[in-house]
């Protein structure tokens, strides 16, 4: 087909273009459901428990994906300041990841286990009292009993996940409930911080 033919005529242009980036999309995407590594969960990846489930949703509420991301790039100077780089495997029962690539403060893939639910308490109430340079926001307000919506719809919430590949059983739905009785925003918000990039130890 003449090149001048295309660029004249809008139909054909649109045409070609889709079917460009429709095959070159697939030469790209496909291969990766067939990769274990992008598939299969990594050893000692396991889904989040209630609590750890409604302090994912805080965390996304509140929107600390806008100024966190939970992806290490393979390079040394990420490795080095932050351990071992993301990969798919750690993710895989994460609706949807928090990959990304904000970092208005440091990324978190690898924050578990760093500083203790003592730290990560006092930090989010007033994060300038364990960090006075920091210009993130106190969350002071997350000191409060989770909301009873939540606790209502944390069994709907893990069904719905169950759906789409993440292995709850029914023991563990049923009992869900019962998890968050007595706890608080700001508990369910560290156990999740506390859980992340534990499953893959931070390369030293």
């Amino acid at each position: 087909m003449n090149n001048e033919i295309v660029e004249k005529s809008v139909p054909w242009l649109v045409v070609l273009t889709l079917l460009v980036i429709s095959v070159g999309g697939l030469v790209e995407i496909v291969p990766l459901f067939f990769q274990h590594s992008t598939t299969e969960p990594v050893e000692g990846v396991k889904p989040y428990d209630p609590l750890r489930l409604t302090g994912r949703d805080i965390y996304i509420r509140e929107g600390c994906y806008l100024c966190h991301s939970q992806m290490i790039r393979p390079f040394r100077a990420e490795t080095e300041r932050y351990g071992h780089y993301s990969v798919a495997g750690e993710f895989v029962y994460d609706h949807p990841f928090q990959w990304g690539s904000k970092r208005t403060g440091p990324d978190l893939a690898r924050v578990g286990g760093r500083y203790s639910d003592v730290w990560q308490r006092a930090h989010l109430l007033n994060p300038r009292d364990v960090v006075p340079e920091s210009n993130m926001p106190a969350f002071f307000w997350l000191d409060r009993p989770v909301k009873e919506a939540d606790k209502a719809t944390i069994q709907a919430k893990m069904r719905a996940l169950r759906v789409v590949g993440v292995p709850y059983t029914d023991t563990e739905i049923s009992e869900a409930p019962a998890a968050l009785e007595g706890k608080s925003e700001l508990d369910a918000l560290v156990a999740y911080l506390q859980g992340l990039g534990t499953a893959i130890k931070s390369a030293k």
